[in-house]
């Protein structure tokens, strides 16, 4: 999770830069005012639905998560219609009332957690890399439309636990995060919509994807519904 931290702050430092850079230095040092119009990057942050998830099963009603992107926009000639391809971080959170079992011998490697265990929190955490594509409308009056598409690659799974510590059965409080996550898809996709105005946005994105392997008898997915700030 570092690596991703490290990556996502460099991302964030990048757009913060150029944002408040840009307009006091000029971009004409390092690139044309024609290319300048054809970057746009973004920071958002979402909540994730969670579909079809099995009987007992609780999840949280907000299970927040971020992403950062820049994108390469190609206009259709003079047209208000572009298309665009990039680069995105996602990380998706889900918390639920499953904490990580390995030794149990469950074979997702997660159970429900006991009512005689007491826990302030458990989520598995899931980044993604991405590359989003999107056809885009941008009308004179600053109103905007994507309609798009995207598939990730899933970088670190992980499981965090903050409560009773139920490996050793004392009676301190377990902060715990557990690597090496098995039986996960390492690919997400699906369509992505976005609608916007100057550079506030609302978007959401529809997993076709399941979060676990088939084979394991789970079927849920997310629905990501969230904002997005473009400043450029």
């Amino acid at each position: 999770m570092k690596s991703v931290n490290k990556i996502l702050v460099t991302l964030t430092a990048f757009v913060l830069c150029i944002t408040f850079l840009v307009p006091r230095y000029g971009m004409a040092q390092v690139v044309n005012a024609s290319t300048k119009k054809r970057i746009s990057i973004g920071v958002g942050l979402f909540t994730d639905i969670w579909m079809n998830t099995p009987a007992g099963m609780k999840t949280r009603t907000i299970n927040q998560g971020v992403q950062v992107f820049g994108t390469y926009n190609m206009p259709f000639g003079k047209s208000n219609f572009s298309f665009a391809i990039g680069l995105e971080i996602s990380i998706h959170n889900l918390y639920w009332n499953y904490y990580f079992n390995e030794r149990g011998g469950d074979t997702l490697q997660f159970s429900r957690i006991p009512d005689d265990i007491s826990h302030k929190r458990s989520k598995l955490t899931m980044p993604y890399i991405e590359v989003p594509v999107e056809f885009r409308l941008k009308t004179k009056s600053k109103v905007s439309v994507g309609i798009g598409f995207k598939v990730g690659y899933m970088v670190y799974a992980h499981s965090k636990w903050v409560g009773e510590d139920y490996l050793w059965g004392t009676s301190n409080t377990l902060k715990s995060s557990f690597k090496g996550i098995r039986n996960i898809e390492k690919l997400a996709y699906g369509p992505t919509l976005r609608i916007g105005y100057k550079w506030f946005n609302v978007n959401g994105y529809y997993s076709l994807s399941k979060i676990f392997l088939k084979d394991k008898g789970i079927d849920m997915y997310p629905i990501s519904v969230g904002f997005v700030l473009m400043p450029f």
